[in-house]
């Protein structure tokens, strides 16, 4: 079991190469001086989660994969439907099945409370807390690159359109993970997540 979480997290590691490029002013230490507190807060938060229920760190993984194939990792897929919003959660490859939504609200609160105010990005806690919940599974850890700014739109067509599903056929799937810039080395390990 070790080993294929292993396998799964390695390739994972890919979907963060892609937000890092997507993101320029992007550094490890941007919350640094702002709140200290912030990641230890994220990565307790998660841990918490996980000892809850186990799932739950493959779900925040999930989470931010779905994310950054939307637009790129800006925390579009937290947000609900409203009349300006068309929310990701709805997307075929999302309803009813993308989950951990509670744990990000969690942690955002919980941010914010310790850092006296609204300081960290949900794409930054998307990003962080898809590699706490790796390490609390005892895969490897990474550097994560921070300070992504949030989107303020979502977009279910896009999600459609670009999230893979199990509806798809294989060759559909392939290109579709090429348009990412990931091969298929990474849809099979991603998939495991689905």
């Amino acid at each position: 079991m070790a080993s294929s979480y292993s396998f799964v997290f390695l390739h994972v590691l890919v979907i963060f190469c892609l937000a890092h490029t997507a993101f320029s002013d992007l550094s490890d230490d941007f919350y640094d001086d702002i709140c200290p507190q912030a990641l230890p807060t994220i990565r307790r938060v998660v841990e918490d989660a996980i000892s809850q229920e186990r799932r739950m760190g493959t779900s925040l993984l999930r989470l931010h994969f779905h994310d950054c194939f939307v637009n790129g990792c800006d925390a579009s897929i937290p947000l609900d439907q409203t009349a300006t919003i068309d929310s990701e959660k709805t997307a075929l490859a999302n309803n009813n099945s993308a989950r951990g939504f509670e744990v990000i609200d969690r942690i955002k609160s919980e941010v914010d409370k310790v850092c006296g105010r609204p300081v960290i990005s949900c794409a930054d806690i998307l990003a962080v807390a898809a590699c706490d919940s790796v390490v609390a599974l005892h895969g490897p850890t990474w550097e994560v690159e921070l300070g992504r700014r949030d989107s303020t739109t979502a977009s279910r067509t896009i999600a459609d359109n670009d999230i893979p599903t199990p509806f798809r056929d294989l060759s559909t799937l392939v290109d579709n993970f090429k348009k990412q810039g990931l091969d298929e080395e990474d849809l099979v390990a991603l998939s495991a997540l689905d």
